[in-house]
């Protein structure tokens, strides 16, 4: 049975893509209205293009609705977790992804979710559970997988066995098209790559 996969171009994602290559025939990336877009766009298409894998963006500008780092418009009038924090964020995106499955007819999406993750409630391994329980009662009974959620990045890299140069392509930047350097998203691209001791 194929599979998609949820791709934003970063680590995580692209490396679960990679292990689950020979099973996946869609890829789909959702630009939401977050600041790195465009890039996230574009690295997933090369990524898909050298896989041979169909990629398809959707487009659903959700800017007014974010808040934290990603979002064009910094404001948080609530409690966040982390600056990056946007309210409800994964739980939207998989619907949009759902969307597209459904039109394929493809029931299974592959989320590249790793363990550091579950500091977040939209990445915790019961919202998961629970959010593809959901899905599956509804039209196309899609369901959520994540391979990668008892892993850490580096253990994923690791075991997709990723060449350097495509991950050396991916893109983690939560403010820019070009990456920062200083936000949580670059931060741990570095962390990453020195812990697997590429340069």
């Amino acid at each position: 049975m194929k599979k998609a996969i949820l791709l934003s171009g970063g680590i995580d994602s692209t490396s679960v893509a990679y292990l689950h290559k020979a099973e996946i025939s869609l890829a789909v990336t959702v630009d939401y209205g977050q600041k790195a877009a465009l890039t996230e766009v574009e690295v997933s298409q090369r990524f898909c293009q050298l896989l041979s894998i169909q990629h398809e963006v959707i487009k659903v500008d959700c800017s007014s609705l974010g808040s934290g780092q990603m979002a064009p418009h910094l404001f948080m009038n609530f409690s966040e977790p982390v600056s990056e924090w946007w309210p409800f964020r994964n739980q939207l995106i998989i619907t949009l992804a759902a969307i597209k499955l459904y039109q394929y007819k493809i029931e299974t999406l592959l989320i590249g979710s790793v363990k550091s993750d579950k500091r977040f409630r939209d990445g915790s391994k019961i919202f998961f559970r629970t959010l593809s329980k959901c899905l599956a009662l509804q039209e196309g009974g899609i369901t959520l997988e994540t391979p990668a959620i008892k892993m850490s990045s580096a253990q994923l890299v690791i075991e997709s066995k990723i060449p350097d140069k495509l991950l050396l392509w991916t893109h983690s930047c939560h403010t820019s098209n070009n990456p920062c350097g200083n936000c949580n998203g670059c931060r741990k691209y570095f962390q990453v790559m020195k812990k697997l001791g590429i340069n």
